[in-house]
């Protein structure tokens, strides 16, 4: 099935058959070109990320900085120009240019050019990475992303509830803090109530640095509860994403397609997602 054809862009010098045509290179992957394109732009980007990530060890830069400062501004000349390619040949530039992708796409490589005037903010090309997103396109993976959808709304639905723990255990590390401050004093690291809170989060959470300890039986009495304590309160948010993704997954439809057998239809839908054939709907129980 051929693409429809692409709008032109307002003042674009490019014929709409060369847009279109750029267009399916850059944007699709039902072509040979289109696939070859993405794999190719799939290596730079972590050819890019690794240059980046080697030029912040210092013995690297010291030894082969030209050599890197020279490979970056060459990524950084190729994204550039394909992310005014893909707004040439964009049907909406100004949808893509706003788009997660878009601004991703211009985040690969504006930090460097910003580096001349900030230093520093080279190093935030390593966000290049996320654009390796683009590889679920190219393998089809789209079931995948259908998933991480349902992921998402389990997340959205149980906020309020994660949001109530999260307060509940500010205040609790709060109320810890205090009374370890008060049973510990400053003679034994608890200097103030601020870096008692900051040991009681450490362990609450079961992190356990050791840079501060209790030193009186009481205070490791209370560290000992705060420590059983935090193995009760971690498994918490776990179990109320675990309970949504469950409760999002039941409303799926359960029949299998008569015609393909896919199954995990929505529960209103009448035809199926793959093949188009029709499915029986099920009859509610009295």
């Amino acid at each position: 099935m051929k693409n429809p054809p692409v709008k032109p862009a307002r003042g674009a010098s490019l014929s709409p058959g060369w847009r279109q045509r750029m267009y399916d290179i850059i944007f699709e992957t039902h072509t040979p070109a289109g696939r070859a394109f993405d794999l190719i732009l799939l290596a730079l980007i972590l050819a890019s990320v690794l240059v980046t990530v080697l030029d912040s060890v210092a013995s690297v830069r010291e030894s082969s900085g030209r050599l890197l400062f020279i490979m970056e501004w060459g990524f950084t000349i190729l994204f550039a120009a394909e992310y005014f390619m893909r707004l040439a040949c964009s049907p909406e530039p100004r949808k893509y240019a706003l788009s997660f992708l878009g601004v991703v796409d211009l985040i690969g490589w504006l930090p460097t050019v910003a580096g001349l005037i900030i230093p520093g903010t080279q190093y935030l090309t390593t966000f290049r990475i996320i654009r390796v997103l683009r590889i679920f396109r190219i393998l089809k993976m789209a079931a995948y992303l259908e998933e991480a959808r349902y992921l998402v709304a389990a997340l959205k639905s149980g906020m309020k509830k994660i949001v109530v723990f999260l307060f509940a255990v500010l205040t609790l590390v709060v109320l810890l803090g205090s009374l370890m401050y008060l049973v510990e004093g400053p003679e034994n690291g608890f200097v103030s109530i601020p870096v008692s809170i900051y040991w009681a989060v450490v362990t609450l959470t079961t992190v356990g640095y050791g840079d501060i300890s209790p030193a009186t039986s009481l205070g490791q009495m209370l560290a000992s509860l705060v420590m059983i304590l935090g193995y009760s309160i971690i498994a918490v948010p776990t179990g109320i994403v675990s309970a949504e993704f469950i409760r999002g997954g039941e409303k799926k439809r359960s029949t299998a397609c008569p015609g393909c057998g896919t199954a995990d239809h929505e529960p209103d839908a009448r035809y199926c997602r793959r093949c188009g054939a029709a499915l029986k709907l099920r009859r509610k129980s009295s």
